[in-house]
C-alpha cells in the first residue's frame, strides 16, 4: 500500500486561535461593562454608543460569533485535517474565511454601536452583514466538505458528524430568520410580523444556541477530550444515539421561549414536550464525555487542561438539564423575564463554551508551536479563579431571579400588589454587584491565560506546515472492509448522505412548527381595532429599537393575575400583526410596556427620557439626552411606508407621499402640548417620535369593542 506524504496547515489554526483570544477579551470586557451599567447608570457615560442598549448586543455577538465562532473554526480546522488525514481543501478559501469572518465582527461592532440593529436577539445584524455572513459561511462549508471528500480515512469520526450537522443547520436557520425587506443601505424590516416573527426568531434563537454553541463544541469535545486524556471515547454506540437524537429533538424546542405568550397553545406544547425529551440525548453526551475519563482521574488532578474539560462538560450537563426544566410551564411562569434566565445562559457560556475553549487553547498552542506550556501553575490558577468567577456570577443571578418572581407575584391581604416594580429592581442591586465581581474574576483568569499563552508562543516556533503521511483512501465499499455491520457504518463513509440525512432530521421540526403558523389563519386572529402606526409612531418605534429598549422592557402581558393587575389586559395575538419586528422581549429589567400608551402624559415621558431618576427615584435606566437634539430623518419616511406597504400593512395607495405631512402635524401637536407645560422640545426632534410611539403602544386593544353578553353565551 503506497503511503502519501502531505502537510497539515497549522497557520490557519494559529490565526483562528489568536482571533479567539482577542475577541474573547473584547467580548468579555463588553460584558463586564454592561454588568456594571445594570446597577450604575453613570457607567453609560451619557453617550449614545455606550449605553446598555447598544453595548449589550455587541457583547452577545462578540462572545457568540467572535469568541466562540473563532473557537469553533480553530477546533474544526485543527481536528478535521487530522481526522481526514488530509490538508484543508484550499488554503485560499481558509484565508478568505478567516479575514471575512473578522471583517463581519468589526462591521457588527461598528453598526451595533451606531444603532443599526434588526431588533432580534442574536440576529441583530442588518441585511448587508447578513448577506456577508451567508457568503463566508458557504466558503467555510466548501472548504470543510472539500477536505472531507479528499480524505484518506474512510470512516467519518463522530466529531465530523457534528461539524456537518452544524453547517447545514446554521445555514437553514440563518437564511430563514434573515428574510428582511431593506428600505435603505443599512436598515430593513423583518418580513415576518408579530406572532410569526416571534416564532421564527426563537426557532432561530434557541437553535443558534443548539447548533452554534453546542453541536460544534460537542464535535470538538469528542476529538480533544480523548486526545488530552489519551483514552478512547467511552461509547461509540452512545455517540450515535447522542448525535441523531440531539439534532432531531433540538430543532423543535424553540417555542419554549414563548410560553404563556400570544403564540398558539399547540406550538407552546410542542416546544415543552420536545424540550423535556432533550434531557436524554444531552445527558447521554455529557456522560459519554465524563466516562471517557474513567481511570484517568489521577491525571485530572494534575492536569489543568483536563480540569477545564471536566467542569466544561459538567456545566453542559447542568445547562441541558435546566433548559428542559425551564420549559415546564409551571416553572417557566416563575423564571421567564427574570435574571434566572441570565444565570442559566451563563452556566453554558462561561462554563461549557468558555472553559472548553480555554482547555483547547492550552492543549493546542504548545503543539503547533512545538514547545511545552509556559506555566501549568498559571493555567491551574486560571482554572480556580475562573471557577470561582462562574459561581459568583451565577448564584447571585439565580437568587435575583427567584427574588424577582416572588416580589412580582406577591399580593397584600387586601388583594393589591405588594411591591411596585421599581422596588424589585432596587432590592436585587447587591446581587448585580456580586455578579459583576464574579465577571471580573472570570475576566482576570482570561488575562492570566493570555499572558501564559503569549509566553508559550515566544518560547516556541510555529510549525506552519506539519509533515504527515497516510495511505490513499482505497475505493472499496465499507461492507467489503468491515463486513456486514450495522447501518451506521454505511452512512459514516458517505459524507453527502450524512449531510442530507442531517438536513432531513433538522428540517422536520422547523417545517411542522412554522408552516401551520403561517398558513392557518385561525392561529393569528385579527382585531379590527388594530391600525397601522402613523409615520411619526413608526419613526419612534424604530428609535426605540435602535436604542435597544426591548433588551430591558417586554411588550407581552401574560395571563397571570399579577401581570394583569400590574400592567393591564393580557396580550392578544392580533395586536401585533403590524409589528415588523415583534417586540415581546425576553427580560424585564424595567416594567412591561405593552399597555404603556396613555398611562402617563407626554410631559412624563419627556422628563423620564431626559432624567429617569427625576421621575422614578432609584431607577437604573440611563438618560437619552441626544434624543432632544437629533432630528427625525424624514427623508427616509416614504421608504419606510413603502416597505411596510409591501409587507402587507394597509396604508392607502400613495400614502408615502403624504406621510411626512402627517408626521409634522402630529409632532407639532405633541410639541405644543409640551410647551403648555413649559417644556421645550425642538421641532421634529427624535424625542417627539419616541413619545408618539410610547403613547400608542397597547391603546388599540383598549379601543376594541367588548363582546356582548349575547356573544359570550353563543
Amino acid at each position: 500500500m503506497q503511503v502519501e506524504k502531505f502537510y497539515y496547515d497549522n497557520r490557519i489554526v494559529k490565526q483562528f486561535a489568536f482571533a479567539t483570544i482577542l475577541w474573547g477579551v473584547v467580548g468579555m470586557l463588553a460584558g463586564l461593562l454592561i454588568a456594571v451599567q445594570i446597577y450604575l447608570p453613570a457607567a453609560n457615560f451619557g453617550l449614545p454608543f455606550t449605553t446598555f442598549g447598544r453595548v449589550r448586543p455587541v457583547h452577545t455577538n462578540a462572545v457568540i460569533f467572535a469568541f466562540v465562532g473563532n473557537g469553533i473554526f480553530m477546533g474544526v480546522y485543527y481536528s478535521l485535517q487530522r481526522l481526514c488525514k488530509a490538508r484543508m481543501f484550499s488554503d485560499l478559501l481558509g484565508k478568505i474565511h478567516f479575514w471575512g469572518w473578522q471583517l463581519i465582527i468589526v462591521l457588527a461592532a461598528i453598526t451595533l454601536l451606531a444603532g443599526y440593529t434588526s431588533g432580534k436577539e442574536y440576529a441583530e445584524l442588518e441585511w448587508p452583514i447578513d448577506i456577508l455572513i451567508a457568503l463566508i459561511w458557504i466558503v467555510f462549508g466548501i472548504n470543510m466538505f472539500g477536505t472531507i471528500l479528499k480524505r484518506r480515512e474512510s470512516h467519518l469520526y463522530v466529531a465530523i458528524w457534528f461539524y456537518i450537522a452544524t453547517w447545514i443547520t446554521v445555514t437553514m436557520l440563518h437564511v430563514v430568520n434573515s428574510f428582511e425587506l431593506p428600505f435603505s443601505w443599512l436598515k430593513s424590516y423583518s418580513v415576518y410580523a408579530g406572532v410569526q416573527d416571534a416564532l421564527v426568531q426563537w426557532w432561530y434563537g434557541h437553535n443558534a444556541v443548539a447548533f452554534f454553541l453546542t453541536t460544534p463544541y460537542l464535535g470538538i469535545m469528542y476529538y480533544f477530550l480523548p486526545k488530552a486524556a489519551n483514552r478512547p471515547v467511552y461509547s461509540y454506540r452512545l455517540s450515535i444515539i447522542h448525535f441523531w437524537a440531539l439534532i432531531f429533538l433540538y430543532i423543535w424546542a424553540g417555542p419554549h421561549h414563548l410560553l404563556y405568550t400570544a403564540l398558539p397553545d399547540w406550538a407552546q406544547s410542542l416546544g415543552t414536550v420536545f424540550s423535556i425529551m432533550l434531557i436524554a440525548p444531552s445527558w447521554g453526551g455529557m456522560l459519554n464525555g465524563l466516562f471517557t475519563l474513567r481511570g484517568a482521574w489521577d491525571k485530572v488532578r494534575e492536569d489543568p487542561i483536563l480540569k477545564f474539560m471536566v467542569v466544561a462538560i459538567t456545566c453542559y450537563g447542568m445547562a441541558t438539564f435546566e433548559g428542559p426544566m425551564l420549559s415546564i410551564k409551571s416553572v417557566n411562569a416563575i423564571t421567564h423575564f427574570t435574571d434566572w434566565t441570565i444565570a442559566h445562559v451563563h452556566v453554558g457560556a462561561l462554563g461549557w463554551n468558555g472553559f472548553l475553549t480555554f482547555s483547547i487553547l492550552y492543549w493546542l498552542i504548545p503543539r503547533i508551536y512545538n514547545t511545552p506550556l509556559y506555566s501549568k501553575k498559571l493555567a491551574t490558577n486560571h482554572f480556580w479563579i475562573g471557577t470561582i468567577g462562574i459561581i459568583l456570577y451565577t448564584i447571585p443571578m439565580y437568587w435575583a431571579g427567584f427574588t424577582q418572581a416572588l416580589m412580582w407575584k406577591q399580593f397584600t391581604p387586601e388583594g393589591t400588589l405588594k411591591f411596585q416594580f421599581l422596588e424589585t429592581v432596587t432590592h436585587i442591586i447587591p446581587m448585580y454587584i456580586t455578579r459583576s465581581i464574579g465577571g471580573l474574576l472570570y475576566f482576570s483568569g482570561v488575562l492570566i491565560m493570555v499572558y501564559n499563552l503569549v509566553k508559550t508562543v515566544k518560547a516556541g516556533s510555529l510549525i506552519a506546515d506539519e509533515a504527515a503521511e497516510a495511505p490513499a483512501l482505497e475505493a472499496k465499499h465499507v461492507e467489503e472492509k468491515h463486513g456486514k455491520l450495522y447501518w451506521h457504518r454505511w452512512i459514516e463513509a458517505r459524507p453527502i448522505q450524512m449531510l442530507l440525512f442531517s438536513l432531513v432530521a433538522v428540517a422536520i421540526g422547523g417545517i411542522l412548527e412554522l408552516v401551520p403558523t403561517f398558513l392557518i389563519k385561525s392561529n393569528i386572529p385579527t382585531i379590527a381595532a388594530v391600525k397601522p402606526y402613523t409615520p411619526l409612531e413608526l419613526q419612534g418605534r424604530d428609535i426605540y429599537i435602535r436604542e435597544g429598549c426591548y433588551l430591558c422592557h417586554s411588550q407581552m402581558v401574560r395571563p397571570f393575575r399579577d401581570e394583569v393587575a400590574r400592567y393591564g389586559e393580557y396580550s392578544k395575538a392580533g395586536e401585533f400583526i403590524y409589528d415588523h419586528p415583534f417586540q415581546w422581549g425576553s427580560k424585564r429589567t424595567g416594567p412591561d410596556l405593552a399597555r404603556i400608551g396613555s398611562k402617563y402624559p407626554d410631559s412624563w415621558h419627556f422628563n423620564h427620557m431626559q432624567d429617569p431618576q427625576s421621575m422614578s427615584p432609584g431607577s437604573v435606566m440611563p438618560s437619552y439626552t441626544w434624543l432632544y437634539e437629533n432630528k427625525i430623518d424624514t427623508a427616509i419616511t416614504p421608504a419606510k411606508i413603502r416597505a411596510m406597504t409591501t409587507l402587507g400593512v394597509p396604508y392607502a395607495k400613495g400614502y408615502d407621499l403624504q406621510a411626512n405631512a402627517d408626521l409634522f402635524e402630529q409632532a407639532k401637536r405633541i410639541q405644543t402640548g409640551l410647551k403648555l407645560e413649559k417644556l421645550e422640545a425642538g421641532t421634529n426632534t427624535e424625542i417627539l417620535a419616541l413619545i408618539a410611539y410610547l403613547q400608542r403602544v397597547g391603546t388599540d386593544i383598549k379601543n376594541a369593542p367588548k363582546p356582548t353578553v349575547a356573544a359570550l353565551t353563543n
